[in-house]
This record gives C-alpha cells, sequence and structure tokens, in this order.
C-alpha cells in the first residue's frame, strides 16, 4: 500500500498562488465585513433593500468571471489578466474609501469591484491547474489548501474590518481592502518567475498594444455598466439569466462535441453545478440573514469580552482553517488506500451539513434567554457545519472542473462555476428579505427572533430534502463519470 502524500508538499508555483489568492480575499472580504450594515446604517437603505443590492452586487463580481477566465484564455493570457484584475479591484476600494455618504459613488465603486473581480477571479485557479500534470494525486489536496488560502485572508479581514470602522470611520474601515490588493499585487511581482512557465497560450506571446487598450477601454465601460445595473435591479437579473443561458448552451454544444467518458465527465459537471447554485442561495445568508440575526439576536459578550457582531462572520473562515488541512490530508489517505469518496457524495453530504446548519438556529431559538437573546455557541456550531458543507461543495468545485472537464476549457468552466454562483446570489438576497426588519420599526430581539426562527427552520428542511436527492443520484452519476459510451 503507497504511503499518503505530505499535503504540504506542492511546487512552489503553487505556494506564489497561494498568497495571492489570500491577500485578493483579504481584501474583498474587508468589503464584504460591513456593506450590509453600511448601507443600512450610513446611507439608510432599507434592510431588505440593502439584502438585494449585496446579492446584486455579489452576483456581478462572481457572474463576471466567465469573461475573466475567457480573456485569460484567449486574449491577454491567465498571469496578465491576474495583473489587470488586481489594479481595477484596488481601484475600485479606493473609490470606495471617499464615497461616504454617496450612493452614486457606492455604485461606481461596487460596479468597479465587480468588474475586477471578473477580470481576476478564475484566473488564480486556472494557473494552478496548469501547474500539475494529468494525474498528479496531489491536485485535490492542492486545490483544498488553496482554498484555505482564501479563508485566511477572509477571517483576518472578517475579524478585523468591523472593529476598524467601528473605531475610526467607514472609509478607514474600506482602505483595508486596498491595502490587500497592494499586498497582492507586490506578492506577484516579487515571485512571478515562479510561475513563468505556466498560462495558457497569449501568456507565451507578446499582446498588441491595440487590443490591450480595447481590452482596457472595456473593462472601464463595464465598471460604468455595473453602476448602472446596480441601480436598476430587474436589469441586473435579466442580464444574468441571459449569460447563465449563455453559458449553458455553450456547455451543452461543448458536450454534444465529446464523447465517451469525457462526455460523461462533463454532463456530471454540469449537474454539480446546478446543485452548487442551490449551495449558493444558502451560503450567502451568511453575510445577509445570518449576520443581521447575530446583530438582531446573539449575546455578544464571551468570558466578559464584548464582541462586534458583525466578526462574528470571521468563523466560517476560522473553522474552513481547521477543517482545510484535515480533509486535504482525509483526502489523499482515502485515495492512497484505495477508498476514493466520489465528487457526487461529496457534494451531497456538504448539502446535508448546509441543512444541519440552518436547523440549529431555530434549535437555538428553544434556549434563548427572556430577552430573546441566544448563546454564542449555537452560532458557532452555526458556522462550523457551514463551513464544513463549503469545503465539501465550494472547496472541491474548482478541484471538479479540474478533474472532470478538459483542459482548454478551464478558463471558461471556472467562470461558469462562479456564474452558478452568481445566480445563487441573486436568488440568496430575495430570500434573505422574509427576514428583513426595518431599522424604524423599534422591533426587540423578542420579535425578530420567531421571525429568523421560522426562516432557517423551512431553508434547513428544504436543503435535507434536496440532500436526500443528491445522495440518491450520486451512483447515477459516478457511472456516467466512469462510462465509456
Amino acid at each position: 500500500m503507497s504511503q499518503p502524500l505530505n499535503v504540504l508538499k506542492q511546487p512552489r508555483s503553487f505556494y506564489l498562488i497561494f498568497f495571492l489568492e489570500l491577500w485578493e480575499r483579504f481584501g474583498f472580504y474587508g468589503l464584504q465585513a460591513i456593506l450590509a450594515f453600511y448601507l443600512v446604517r450610513q446611507l439608510g437603505v432599507p434592510e431588505s433593500e440593502s439584502f438585494i443590492i449585496f446579492g446584486a452586487f455579489n452576483a456581478l463580481t462572481t457572474g463576471l468571471v466567465v469573461v475573466g477566465g475567457f480573456l485569460g484564455d484567449k486574449v491577454l493570457g491567465t498571469r496578465r489578466t491576474i495583473v489587470l484584475g488586481a489594479l481595477v479591484l484596488t481601484a475600485g476600494y479606493s473609490i470606495m474609501t471617499i464615497a461616504g455618504n454617496s450612493i452614486e459613488m457606492v455604485y461606481l465603486a461596487l460596479g468597479t469591484v465587480a468588474a475586477g473581480n471578473g477580470l481576476f477571479k478564475a484566473n488564480p485557479s486556472s494557473l494552478l491547474a496548469k501547474c500539475y500534470k494529468e494525474g498528479d494525486n496531489r491536485l485535490e489536496s492542492a486545490f483544498t489548501m488553496y482554498y484555505m488560502a482564501i479563508n485566511i485572508g477572509s477571517f483576518i479581514s472578517l475579524l478585523a474590518v468591523p472593529y476598524i470602522a467601528d473605531r475610526f470611520d467607514w472609509g478607514t474601515g474600506f482602505m483595508v481592502s486596498v491595502i490587500g490588493m497592494l499586498l497582492a499585487l507586490t506578492n506577484f511581482f516579487m515571485l512571478r518567475h515562479w510561475v513563468a512557465d505556466y498560462g495558457s497560450a497569449p501568456d507565451f506571446s507578446p499582446v498588441s498594444f491595440r487590443r490591450l487598450i480595447l481590452v482596457c477601454a472595456g473593462v472601464l465601460v463595464t465598471c460604468f455598466i455595473n453602476a448602472s445595473i446596480l441601480k436598476h435591479m430587474m436589469i441586473a437579473n435579466i442580464l444574468l439569466a441571459v449569460m447563465g443561458g449563455g453559458v449553458v448552451l455553450i456547455f451543452f454544444r461543448e458536450i454534444l462535441a465529446s464523447s465517451g467518458t469525457e462526455r460523461g465527465k462533463m454532463l456530471v459537471a454540469l449537474v454539480l453545478m446546478l446543485e452548487a447554485s442551490i449551495f449558493w442561495v444558502m451560503y450567502y445568508q451568511m453575510p445577509t440573514s445570518l449576520n443581521f440575526f447575530t446583530i438582531n439576536n446573539v449575546e455578544n459578550v464571551i468570558f466578559g469580552f464584548v464582541i462586534n457582531p458583525l466578526s462574528f462572520q470571521s468563523l466560517n473562515p476560522f473553522w474552513i482553517m481547521v477543517a482545510s488541512p484535515v480533509l486535504a490530508y482525509l483526502y489523499n489517505h482515502n485515495s492512497a488506500a484505495g477508498k476514493t469518496i466520489s465528487m457526487p457524495v461529496k457534494f451531497a453530504a456538504g448539502m446535508a451539513l448546509t441543512s444541519v446548519s440552518f436547523l440549529l438556529i431555530p434549535l437555538s431559538a428553544r434556549f434563548a434567554s427572556d430577552l430573546g437573546l441566544v448563546a454564542p455557541a449555537w452560532v458557532v456550531g452555526c458556522y462550523l457545519a457551514q463551513a464544513l458543507g463549503e469545503l465539501l461543495i465550494s472547496g472541491l468545485g474548482l478541484a471538479m472542473v479540474a478533474q472532470l472537464v478538459p483542459e482548454t476549457m478551464h478558463g471558461f468552466i471556472m467562470g461558469a462555476w462562479f456564474l452558478a454562483a452568481s445566480a445563487g446570489s441573486v436568488v440568496a438576497g430575495y430570500v434573505a428579505g422574509f427576514t428583513a426588519v426595518e431599522t424604524d420599526s423599534g422591533a426587540t430581539a423578542l420579535d425578530t427572533l420567531p421571525v429568523y426562527s421560522a426562516f432557517f427552520e423551512t431553508t434547513g428542511i428544504i436543503v435535507a430534502a434536496i440532500a436526500l436527492i443528491m445522495f440518491v443520484t450520486a451512483p447515477m452519476l459516478n457511472k456516467l463519470m466512469t462510462s465509456e459510451n
């Protein structure tokens, strides 16, 4: 029997991409940590509307990833698109620091961040996939550890930014995101020779000045279009539907053009992405409905220390940092022992854990204090179950693409993966609206507790039913992945 691999023994290119992603996510989650609360408290946006804006913003940030994947694959090259995306993100965060009470400036800032994230997001993971030869059994553990990088960055910013914004001001809180992006760019430029041999075909050819100007002009126009879309939610929904439909049609065309095991694998990839879009609806309850539950109904004093309620969001990346290396070890150990669990089963288990995380909320309500507040331990458990579910779905999603989709389509399909998250984000904003309590209503914790309890009980039961269906259909998907017909 072969020995399990050391999950930390990866090519040096892995560590460059690891820290690049860490600092970029540090910046992005610094913005996400306080965005919804900022919209409500600073700009006076109704809570229900803030959820929809937040959902539309996240939809744009993920929906445009398919464009960035295409530019990385076919136009600029993976490495160049990473740099361009980082520069645009830095510009967006900088606008946010000076937005103040101007909702128009906020829309422009968010539109610019969405464009930058669209350029950036798919390309580090696409570059990472190219650093491993076909059949290298370090790939799954590498993507699990890569996912941990995302959560190290988000943990630090989700924990720190609410305190910085509260101690100083909103602009200073958003400045953390600018610092994160500057660190990401510095990291990449200092060690870029580590990935000099990896990339897409355009990376190894000179880029024409005309092409670069056209791309930059397109990015600038996209920033302003995004800002306009955020002011008109119906337009955002229509565009997302059009983009999603187009991506699905292209995906089907590629499936029909393939045959044998390759066709089966691509069909499974499509099904898993559709399942993941349901997961994303639940995932985006964390910065919206679950976040406001902790603000309104969770005791924020732990061992005598007063905790900023917004910082409870850091529990998710904390648990992912703890669990990622453990799961990476188990994947390698099971692989060496010939007991590999299939991707469809892992996705089903992830959905089941997501259900558990939500069902803990109505359970905690049964033990609430006379003031309608629940103990923080319940939220800790909720985020633990959510994090484990996330690792089994979102954490393995990129590895799923690398394993099931031909290398020539990695960038595009990774973009499609993020488009599934985009669709989930839009739906999540409307779903979270069922818990909204307007700030001027005078509602107390006793008033909001039954609202949150009923909401999370209903969603938890629905997700449990979906998880059961996923477990039942997993054997059929496993057969498709291996069938030659």
